[in-house]
């Protein structure tokens, strides 16, 4: 691509492509090639000016080498199918033709043509309002038919002309906010599945997502989400569609059943035969599914929402008998001028839909506007342990084996079942069979996952389990070998452990290392100090590990060798006591508790179902996503509550003004809407301020410097 250098500092470069003109498409496509690019931190590409914006790490000449090399041909498929880009540029053109066509009719338009368009503009105002009276409803559309007809009846066409305008701006904002807030949850619960295990001459093959074709099998297990349409070709299994219907109940799935693409397997294993390839027709289902569900609207914005209707009848009464009293038609329209709906309606919504965009820029995924205000009121907070409150890379730090067994091939048959169940201690064992190579086909029958921290297979006709303690000794009665008690009761008790047994009998312990984020205790304490009075951890781990951990991250309560159940059980029983619970984890067994709490939290490293039942999503690796996520939510109430004071008082104000002729009608209308405008546009700054985000910055680079020097030491100690 041939471009200029328009400025350039360092690490930081704007750039101006010699084209004629770029579309929207390419500059997606621009953008997302930069983006993508090795050392590049930011990059932000103009349309309209065909400039880009470069901030950069690492020399000048590799950025200069990928402009060079850039094609907009080559780099389609970069770009996914919904940037949001073409959104924002409809509703900006909307917005600056509004505002040309009013500077257009004010200054140049003969008095008699303003008038005559006036009146036509009306009529749509006034259908509405008689569609309320025929409603049997006394809505907003009625008092603002009213205020726009009255004023052209005492001769005020520029109050009425002005109040259309301004209610007209209103109307595309708020529609802006609603469709970008939609087109924004939409990208991101778009699917996030990179491969799939595929059947490929009778072996399953890893493949990622874009290379199976239509007509390909592919299997899909417990836990994992379905990343392509298709047909069951055979297997049955429990799948939550959530994502498709909103209803998180699961839908049993046999031979022949259709599964959906983004729905994920609760339970059981089957086959797929793909009819749709990747993305297809993905996008519009979650815009409609979005649409029909409350998950946008939080109880504030809905109260809101009913508020400005109930106020209605009080502002036409209100007009009726100022004009009863003084027969004065200008004080009855200070009544009609002013109404509480316009700024209650947009301030609301545009407020909670930025911090939700906020809560975006730091990596967390929020559902539902609802979700914020709930974290803004929770008071108990409960964590998972394992690739939660610890390191989200553990390591093998020992295999020990029984009965004689070879240490690798117990690796490589735990490996083999594993690999099948993406969790950190899943993903430790897999990781240490590829560090000592040790490579295998599928020697293994059907996995069957079973909810209590386990997994089954037929291996070479041997039935092999793995999982917790309580899964192999207590559910499955396995046994230890005779006469090798002492060494297994020799097991150091610092680790995590994986039990694996062969035909009921214990073939070895994998001792796993997990240790605890560097950032752990302090975001504990951080979040204590913004509200949360109540730290729970609990884990699925043996007790000596459990206490370990809670004693160094400061929680008030821990719960060891929990099962999914029990988790679920401990949120519902603080529901009876009156409180509102946050449950933060990773895997399969945290969806009970996920789902019921009030707000549920997934890493997104985490098992596919997790981050599915969620209601929010943060970035692996970083717990102070947890207290930016809680700072915001805190300042998103606050700032709701100030806008509601502040319109309710300013309003009542201006009614007042206007009813002792302080102020003319016009001059009502010019301030309310003003002010609605006002409060619309402070809504949509930010909530942390710049010396919070510094803060912020800081303690995120502090954090992943120490994680990544922790991640250091361990493989080098490999």
């Amino acid at each position: 691509m041939k471009c200029k250098i328009l400025h350039e500092s360092r690490g930081r470069m704007r750039v101006h492509a010699l084209q004629p003109r770029m579309t929207v498409e390419q500059a997606d496509i621009l953008e997302y090639y930069l983006k993508a690019q090795e050392g590049v931190i930011y990059a932000k590409v103009n349309d309209r000016t065909a400039d880009a914006i470069i901030s950069y790490e690492g020399t000048r000449e590799g950025i200069i080498l990928a402009l060079s090399r850039f094609s907009y041909e080559e780099n389609v498929a970069l770009v996914p199918d919904h940037t949001g880009r073409a959104l924002n540029r409809e509703y900006e053109d909307k917005l600056v033709l509004t505002v040309v066509n009013r500077v257009v009719n004010v200054l140049f338009f003969p008095v008699p043509l303003k008038r005559i368009l006036t009146g036509i503009k009306a009529i749509p105002y006034v259908l509405k309002g008689m569609g309320s009276i025929l409603k049997g409803k006394i809505e907003v559309a009625l008092l603002d038919a009213v205020a726009i007809s009255a004023s052209i009846l005492t001769g005020d066409y520029d109050t009425a002309s002005s109040v259309m305008f301004l209610l007209g701006i209103g109307e595309i904002l708020e529609e802006w906010t609603h469709k970008k807030s939609v087109d924004d949850l939409a990208r991101t619960m778009s699917l996030d599945v990179d491969k799939v295990w595929t059947l490929v001459q009778g072996e399953e093959v890893l493949l990622p997502v874009n290379e199976v074709q239509v007509g390909a099998e592919i299997i899909v297990r417990t836990g994992n989400m379905i990343p392509l349409d298709g047909k069951l070709s055979s297997g049955e299994a429990m799948v939550n569609q959530a994502s498709m219907t909103g209803e998180s109940v699961p839908v049993r799935k046999t031979k022949g059943s259709y599964a959906y693409a983004g729905t994920v397997v609760e339970e059981g294993e089957c086959r797929i035969i793909v009819e749709k390839e990747a993305g297809s027709g993905r996008y519009d289902r979650i815009v409609k599914m979005i649409e029909e569900s409350e998950k946008l609207k939080s109880s504030t914005e809905d109260k809101a929402s009913h508020l400005a209707d109930k106020l209605v009848p009080y502002s036409l009464g209100g007009a009726a008998l100022a004009y009863l009293f003084t027969r004065n038609v200008t004080k009855a329209l200070a009544f009609l001028m002013v109404d509480f709906s316009c700024a209650l309606k947009l301030s609301m919504p545009v407020a909670v839909l930025s911090a939700m965009r906020e809560a975006g820029k730091y990596h967390i995924s929020v559902k539902g506007g609802k979700f914020m205000e709930v974290i803004s009121e929770a008071d108990t907070i409960v964590f998972d342990k394992t690739g939660t409150l610890t390191y989200a890379k553990p390591r093998v730090e020992e295999v020990i084996t029984f009965m004689g067994a070879d240490e690798d091939e117990m690796l490589r048959m735990a490996a083999c079942l594993e690999e099948h169940y993406p969790h950190s201690m899943a993903n430790a064992v897999v990781t240490e069979a590829e560090r000592r190579d040790l490579h295998h086909a599928e020697r293994h029958s059907k996995v069957e996952y079973v909810v209590a921290h386990g997994i089954s297979s037929i291996y070479e006709e041997k039935r092999v389990l793995i999982g917790s303690y309580h899964f192999i000794f207590e559910d499955e009665k396995c046994t230890v070998p005779k006469g090798e008690e002492a060494k297994f009761h020799a097991i150091p008790e610092e680790y995590s452990s994986l039990y694996l047994a062969v035909n009921g009998q214990l073939a070895a312990v994998i001792l796993v290392s997990d240790p605890l984020r560097a950032e752990a205790k302090d975001v504990i304490r951080k979040l204590k100090h913004l509200g949360i009075n109540k730290v729970v951890m609990m884990t699925g781990d043996n007790k000596h590990t459990a206490k370990a951990v809670a004693k160094k991250v400061g929680v008030d309560e821990f719960y060891a060798e929990v099962l999914p159940e029990d988790k679920a059980k401990f949120i519902q029983e603080e529901h009876k006591k009156g409180r509102k619970v946050i449950m933060v984890g990773d895997g399969i067994n945290d969806s009970p508790a996920l789902s019921e709490a009030d707000a549920g939290i997934a890493i997104s490293a985490g098992a596919a179902i997790a981050k599915e039942v969620a209601d929010i999503t943060v970035k692996e690796g970083d717990l102070y996503e947890l207290v930016i996520l809680k700072e915001i939510s805190n300042r998103l109430m606050r700032r709701i509550n100030d806008n509601y004071r502040f319109i309710i008082g300013f309003n009542s104000a201006l009614i007042g003004l206007g009813f002792f002729g302080v102020i003319t009608p016009s001059g009502s209308a010019l301030f309310h809407n003003l002010s609605t405008i006002a409060t619309g546009l402070k809504s949509m700054t930010a909530l942390l301020p710049k010396e919070k985000k510094e803060e912020v910055q800081l303690l995120v680079q502090n954090a992943k410097e120490q994680n990544e020097s922790l991640a250091l030491e361990m493989n080098k100690s490999a």
